[in-house]
Parts: C-alpha cells; sequence; structure tokens
C-alpha cells in the first residue's frame, strides 16, 4: 500500500476513534447529569421526609389545655425531641412569634415565615440560614381550639447529603473519563478491525498492478521488438507475425494467471489441480529461452498456468542476474532448480529475496521470486535459494510428487 493510501487510512482510523469517544462521552455526561439530578431530588426528599416527621410527629404530642396553655412535657419523653433533628416549639403571643423550647431566643425573619406557612394547618418547609449555614426546616402547627397557636420547627442539615452526593459527583466524574477512555481504546481497535477488509483489497489491488507489471514487462517488450524487426525487415514478416501469435497467445495466458492469482488471493476462487507432468510443463515453458534442460518424468498435482508463471519466474530471474552465463534447469521427482552462474546470493539475504518488496540488482520490480514461494505454498510445496557448487545460484521449486495408482 502506497504512503499516501496509508497515511489517508490511519487519519479515518484516528476519525473513527474520536467519533467513538466522542458519542459515548455525550452519551454518558447526559446519564451522568440525569443520574445526578436524581441523586440530589432524592436526597433533598429524603431531607424533607425526615423534618415533615420530625415536625408533624411532636406538634401532635403537643397539646393546649382549656386555660390555653402550651404543655410541652411530651417533648421530654418523645425519643424524637432527643433524636439527630434539632427542633424548636414556636408559639404565637401578643407580642408575636416567641421561642418556648428549648430556650427563649429571638426567632429569626427566615423561621417565622416558614412558620408562618404552617398557620393554614399543612406542614410548610423552607430553607432557612442558622449561625451562617443553611438549613432545611419544617413547621407543623399545634391546635389551640380552632386555630393554629404554636408550630414545631424540625431542623434538618442538608451537609451530609450534599458530601455523599459530591462524592458520587466525583465517582461519576471519574468513571465516565475512565469509560471514554476504553471507549477511545474500543473504537481505535474496532475501527482497526473493520478497515481491514478495505486494507486488504488494497493491498491485492497493487499486488494485481505490481505482478501484472512483473509478468507482462518481459512478453510485452519482446513483442515489440518482433514487430519492429518485421516492419524494417519486410521479408521477415511471416516470421515476425508467427512469432507476434505465439507471444500473444502467451499474453492471454498471462493475464489469465494473474486474474486468477488474484481471485485466489482475494478467496473468490480455488486453484484447479489436476495431475500433470511436470517436466512437459517445464518443457513448454522453456521454448525460446536459450537454457539447458535436463528433465526426468515425474507427475505433481497443480494448477499448470501458475506452476508455469512459477518456473518462468524462476528462469527470467536467473538470465537477468546470471551475467550472461549459462542457465541449466534441471526437473526430477518434482523438483524444478534452476542455476545461474552469476555472483550469487549471500545466506543471509537467500530468504529476504523472497519478500515482496524486495528487489535485485538486475532492475526487477522484487516480486518475482515472491509469486514462486506463492505458488509453490499454494501447492503444497516449498521454494528456496542455495548456493550452487562453483559460484552461482540455485533456485528451487519444489512439489510433492502425486503417486499415480
Amino acid at each position: 500500500m502506497t504512503t499516501h493510501a496509508r497515511i489517508r487510512l490511519r487519519r479515518l482510523r484516528w476519525r473513527l476513534t474520536g467519533l467513538y469517544a466522542v458519542g459515548t462521552a455525550v452519551c454518558l455526561v447526559v446519564l451522568a447529569g440525569i443520574a445526578s439530578g436524581i441523586d440530589a431530588d432524592s436526597r433533598s426528599s429524603e431531607l424533607d421526609k425526615d423534618v415533615d416527621r420530625t415536625a408533624t410527629a411532636l406538634s401532635r404530642a403537643l397539646y393546649y389545655d382549656d386555660g390555653g396553655f402550651l404543655h410541652l412535657e411530651p417533648l421530654r419523653e418523645d425519643v424524637l425531641a432527643a433524636g439527630s433533628v434539632p427542633v424548636a416549639v414556636l408559639e404565637w403571643t401578643t407580642g408575636g412569634l416567641a421561642e418556648r423550647f428549648p430556650g427563649g431566643g429571638a426567632v429569626a425573619p427566615d423561621v417565622a415565615a416558614v412558620a408562618e406557612g404552617a398557620r393554614g394547618g399543612e406542614t410548610a418547609l423552607g430553607d432557612v440560614s442558622v449561625s451562617g449555614q443553611s438549613r432545611r426546616l419544617a413547621a407543623a402547627g399545634v391546635w389551640n381550639g380552632d386555630r393554629i397557636g404554636a408550630v414545631v420547627v424540625a431542623y434538618g442539615d442538608p451537609a451530609a447529603g450534599l458530601r455523599d452526593h459530591d462524592v458520587l459527583v466525583r465517582w461519576l466524574i471519574f468513571g465516565c473519563a475512565g469509560l471514554v477512555l476504553l471507549a477511545a481504546a474500543a473504537g481505535h481497535l474496532l475501527s482497526g478491525r473493520s478497515m481491514r477488509p478495505a486494507v486488504l483489497a488494497l493491498d491485492q489491488q497493487e499486488q494485481f498492478l505490481a505482478e501484472a507489471a512483473h509478468e507482462l514487462r518481459t512478453p510485452l517488450a519482446t513483442l515489440q521488438l518482433v514487430t519492429e524487426s518485421g516492419l524494417r525487415e519486410p521479408e521477415r514478416a511471416t516470421e515476425a507475425l508467427r512469432r507476434s501469435a505465439r507471444l500473444t497467445a502467451e499474453l492471454g495466458r498471462l493475464v489469465s494467471g494473474l486474474l486468477v492469482r488474484a481471485r485466489l488471493a482475494a478467496g473468490t476462487v480455488t486453484a484447479e489441480r489436476e495431475p500433470l507432468r511436470l517436466d512437459l510443463l517445464v518443457e513448454q515453458i522453456l521454448e525460446g529461452y536459450a537454457v539447458h534442460l535436463v528433465a526426468e518424468p515425474c507427475i505433481v498435482l497443480g494448477d499448470p498456468d501458475l506452476l508455469g508463471q512459477a518456473v518462468r519466474n524462476l528462469v527470467d530471474n536467473a538470465v537477468r542476474h546470471g551475467g550472461g552465463t549459462p542457465v541449466s534447469v534441471t526437473v526430477a521427482e518434482g523438483r524444478t532448480s534452476v542455476r545461474d552462474h552469476g555472483p550469487g546470493v549471500a545466506a543471509a539475504d537467500r530468504e529476504r529475496m523472497f519478500e515482496r518488496t524486495v528487489a535485485g540488482e538486475g532492475g526487477g520490480t522484487g516480486i518475482g521470486l515472491s509469486i514462486v514461494r506463492w505458488v509453490a505454498e499454494l501447492h503444497g510445496g516449498s521454494a528456496r535459494l542455495l548456493a550452487a557448487d562453483g559460484g552461482g545460484t540455485v533456485a528451487e521449486l519444489v512439489l510433492p510428487v502425486h503417486a499415480v495408482s
């Protein structure tokens, strides 16, 4: 894949990762906001119920006698009065609202305002300030005949609930941040996996183009030389046409082989394997090559077009890198050995030469031997380079011999 395509796909992957993260963050922020609001409302409602229950219960315990005197004795016996919720008793007198319990302190205006709300007979709720701190107040009336003569007020401290709420909010923030990071990581992984088919398709496209250039370059160059020769020498035009026809047929087989190989790599078709004489196939492929062939009859199970391309690549590679020296081909027991007398390949580089991106010194595309190995492995065989005795290189294509029953 080209560098530009890799950069574009990498950018796309990071955009998808960002979309995963942003989408998850928006959803989590909304859910966290809802959870925080529900928790705050729940704590506020619970505090209201607590002070309302205390004020209402104590207001029912107090009573006026027939002389209009408010009896506070039940407060000393009621456990609610001694509980965690502070209470006070306020009574309306001729001088205004006065505190009867626990002491005779002045009644703050905001407390008096809430107490006034209870004169209608319903418990009143409100927020007041006590010693500079916010308190939740509930005021429940005490009946004196047909009117409310006093109120019991209960003070609730929202600080504990607020502290717990703040802890929840912090956990929500940390949890959302962690989940966003997790979603970003998962999104990055999923986007990478989802893009693999596109990356594979691009790789296969570039592989097909590179293999097409490699396979078609030599026949097209030969065809050009043949046609130019026929044009320069009219008396050789008939022979040039015959050779052009053979080259055209070879190009057709090459194109068909390239298409088959591309479909095999894409998984849309499977290789057609049939018993064939490897020695005869190699002999046919070597027509037109100035090489020495020694072949023994042997039968292998394979695709003739693909095996032919593999053998042709081995020979082309030997001719290209052999330095003009004779090339010899030996076929025996499923093994096709192509030897040149060139400078050879260092032992450390032999395996690397089968990599697709490694090009030799002769100006090749660097995929000829990789195609050979691919064909060999597709047929259950192998391909390797060896050092030849006396100098040069031996390239081997080894295939399983097909036993004839």
